[in-house]
């Protein structure tokens, strides 16, 4: 995952108060298809079944993949069942998950795995896997600034004076990216993915702890860590507020806190939420450097080895699904991320398919099966079933 750099400072003033277009453009390379649901259904779990031989039983995780690749493997597979009104996959998600949380205390330190059980208990309400999620959101807010922590300049679980203040914006909800003593870096993934955990779990519970939570780290990016241009930015540093690059944009910083404010749209009924959620989706889909006129994603397109980037898009159409799913009323939006999901869709199949294996390039050549590639496909294919 990508660490903070402390290289640049910059002015954020997204710029929440005006409507976003929605409309679809015309460039964009084929963004409708004809496929049955059935069809669909049948695509994305032959896609999931290329990739299950390499698993590794004793340890839950994918051989090619990174650990918390593999963690979005399984909730690609509980979403998949979810998506389909389906169980294929159910015996593979709760026993994998529980053998990983069995064999590793606090493993999951930023929430992936947390992410996947959740995932794991909409499809199936099994409570050995909320109980999971529960576990892993305790131990991950020991890293969450809290407003008494921003207030006293200092963390318990850190080495470091922590600033009060970045821009005169209070620190508190910002989630650090390493529980290391001295890991200085404040990032918008580790935030993002509390801010879904905490808001699903809200929703699940009715506990309002959660919701709490989640409106404390909503409140920091959108109040620090937001460009001009609607998109979220990478890392603030804790310590002196310098920031990551301005060109820093990665697909999943955006994708994950859309996830979340969906989610917390629902559980608050607060309308500030839905209003940002649309301006960042809209912004995300149309004017991000991650893709050309075409609309197609080309950010993780590493054909020969994996890399994190690869795993980033996947997470960034995800978060457009939950966000599809939730607003059922806002059909230009609607209209919009079906068309997007479509355009990466039909890329996938048309330009970088090997019958049901997929190049990490999705516009292609077809290449032989790797686990990245096929990774990255998961939740285009899984999002295909419910976008259309």
């Amino acid at each position: 995952m990508v660490a903070g750099a402390l290289l640049v400072t910059l002015s954020i003033l997204p710029a929440f108060g005006y409507a976003q277009d929605l409309g679809v453009p015309l460039s964009w390379r084929k963004f409708n298809n004809s496929r049955s649901v059935s069809e669909r259904i049948s695509i994305s779990q032959n896609g999931i079944n290329a990739l299950l031989p390499q698993l590794n039983g004793g340890t839950g995780e994918f051989n090619g993949i990174g650990y918390w690749q593999s963690g979005n493997v399984w909730t690609a597979m509980a979403n998949q069942d979810r998506f389909a009104g389906t169980t294929v996959n159910k015996a593979q998600v709760t026993n994998n998950l529980n053998t990983v949380f069995n064999l590793r205390a606090n493993y999951d330190q930023f929430g992936w795995w947390a992410q996947a059980a959740i995932a794991g208990y909409r499809a199936y309400k099994d409570n050995s896997l909320l109980s999971h999620a529960v576990a892993t959101w305790n131990h991950v807010s020991n890293y969450v600034i809290t407003q008494a922590q921003a207030n006293a300049g200092s963390n318990p679980n850190k080495n470091f004076s922590l600033s009060k203040t970045c821009n005169g914006i209070t620190m508190a909800g910002g989630v650090f990216w390493r529980p290391t003593t001295d890991d200085q870096s404040v990032n918008s993934i580790t935030t993002g993915l509390y801010i879904s955990t905490s808001a699903l779990l809200a929703e699940i519970t009715g506990d309002s702890k959660y919701t709490n939570a989640a409106i404390l780290s909503a409140q920091w990016i959108r109040n620090l860590n937001i460009n001009t241009g609607n998109l979220v930015l990478d890392t603030v540093n804790g310590h002196d507020c310098s920031r990551s690059p301005a060109s820093w944009l990665f697909t999943y910083n955006s994708g994950k806190y859309l996830e979340g404010l969906s989610v917390l749209a629902d559980v608050t009924g607060d309308s500030q939420w839905r209003t940002l959620m649309v301006n960042i989706a809209a912004a995300a889909m149309k004017n991000a450097p991650w893709q050309g006129s075409d609309g197609i994603i080309t950010e993780g397109s590493d054909t020969t080895a994996n890399n994190d980037g690869v795993g980033f898009k996947a997470i960034f159409i995800r978060g457009l699904c939950e966000v599809f799913a939730r607003n059922p009323s806002n059909t230009d939006l609607r209209i919009l991320i079906h068309s997007y999901t479509d355009v990466q869709y039909n890329a996938l199949l048309d330009l970088a398919a090997n019958g049901s294996t997929y190049s990490a390039n999705w516009h292609g050549p077809p290449q032989g099966f790797t686990s990245w590639g096929q990774l990255a496909s998961l939740d285009v294919l899984g999002s295909a079933i419910v976008a259309n």
